[in-house]
């Protein structure tokens, strides 16, 4: 449902018959400088409307000129009473500055309709003025109601919790991803030694049937890391192979090469060794972090998952002016927001997580040196070598990759060779 702006209309009603009050006020005409005067009755009507003169005080002799005189004025004051010749007398006003200097100024005709723009001016004022109180009482009391919900401290805690869970996650996966680098090439080297050893007879699934593993032999492909080298298109080229046979070659000797890299473990027996002290270093940092490390890191990945859509639903909630700018069913999904967001940070408190992060965070944020620490990290595997073979299979559990040929110029050296054996 749409929020009408019901007390917004009213009050622009109430500013608007306001304004109106005012340009009739100020556009009525000012009231003229006069000067009182005698006139001399020279006909009068039952109504007032008379005919009379006067003696102009500026300098422009008697006058003569119809006038409206007072009909309730004594009858001595008028004719034929007040004087032998049969005139009356009465007063009036004159103007005393402008063009019309010495006319006479009828003040009831004259002023009536200023007065009545005056009495329009104060009536709409009279209107304007409940309906703006009004206005500005009932807009503020439902732009209260409206803002209930209103947490801004609540989304501020909720936000810090949020960016420390990310950076203790983020800080994890950096010195996992340390760890895994310096691990990969280690790993690689033993996992192409073993290869460069296994002959094609003893690859797993080789199709034995249909091609004879001494075929392969007898083309310089003697060994699965030959297979691997060689590729589908090579074996298909030159030993005639049928492309879905070279596949099933090829895919033999990565089942092989899988297996190979299952088996084959880094171990630090040869001692001490650029590539393996880089590796103990990385490994050192998860190693003094401890388990805890990896537990409060997967606590802060899930919950930064869970802050983060009740933070979004809940962003109105930050200030009132955001909050008003919402309708009635954005405020109630804001407000169910915020009650969600209030519990997640009771849990959060209660188990204590913010501190975790924060000492998680300390914990990882050592990174590896290996020039500086390389004896002391070596003493340190000496003396707790589990703990390092602990965080290393952890670590790299999931990091055995299918084998692949080493780079493309051995590959093209092997289909060289491939090319000569078919020749002899």
């Amino acid at each position: 449902m749409r929020h009408v702006p019901v007390f917004r209309w009213v009050l622009a009603l109430g500013l608007a018959l306001i304004t109106w009050s005012a340009v009739l006020y100020a556009t009525t005409p000012d009231f003229p400088e006069l000067k009182q005067i005698e006139l001399t009755v020279l006909d009068e009507k039952p109504d007032g409307a008379c005919t009379v003169t006067w003696v102009d005080p500026y300098g422009a002799g008697e006058l003569e000129g119809a006038y409206r005189c007072d009909p309730e004025r004594d009858t001595t004051l008028k004719a034929p009473h007040y004087d032998d010749r049969g005139f009356g007398w009465d007063t009036g006003w004159v103007r005393a500055e402008g063009p019309g200097k010495g006319d006479l100024y009828a003040l009831e005709e004259e002023t009536a309709a200023d007065d009545a723009r005056i009495d329009l001016s104060d009536a709409l004022v009279m209107i304007g003025l409940p309906l703006t109180v009004v206005a500005v009482v009932g807009g503020n009391v439902r732009s209260l109601r409206r803002a209930r919900g209103v947490r801004p401290r609540l989304i501020r805690r909720a936000t810090r919790l949020k960016e420390a869970a990310e950076l203790v996650a983020q800080d994890h996966r950096r010195a996992v991803e340390a760890v895994r680098a310096a691990w990969e090439p280690l790993h690689q080297e033993l996992v192409d030694g073993e290869l460069g050893r296994i002959p094609v007879s003893r690859m797993r699934g080789l199709a034995e049937k249909r091609l004879r593993a001494g075929e392969l032999e007898q083309g310089g492909v003697r060994t699965v890391r030959d297979v691997l080298d060689a590729g589908t298109w090579a074996l298909a080229q030159f030993f005639g192979m049928e492309r879905g046979l070279a596949e099933q070659t090829v895919a033999a000797a990565r089942r092989t090469a899988d297996a190979v890299g299952r088996e084959v473990t880094v171990r630090f027996d040869a001692g001490p060794e650029p590539r393996t002290t880089a590796l103990l270093a990385a490994l050192r940092v998860l190693v003094d972090a401890g388990p805890g490390a990896h537990h409060t890191a997967r606590a802060g990945s899930g919950l930064a998952a869970r802050l983060e859509p009740l933070l979004i639903a809940a962003e109105p909630a930050s200030g009132v002016r955001e909050m008003l700018r919402t309708s009635p069913y954005e405020r109630d999904n804001v407000v169910s927001a915020v009650h969600k967001l209030r519990l997640v940070l009771a849990e959060a408190e209660r188990e204590g997580l913010a501190e975790r992060f924060a000492q998680a965070s300390v914990d990882l944020l050592r990174g590896p040196d290996t020039d500086a620490d390389g004896l002391a990290t070596w003493a340190d595997f000496e003396a707790r070598p589990a703990k390092y073979y602990g965080a290393l299979a952890k670590t790299i559990e999931k990091s055995v990759a299918p084998a692949a040929p080493r780079d493309p110029g051995r590959a093209r050296a092997r289909q060289a060779r491939v090319r000569r054996g078919r020749r002899r």
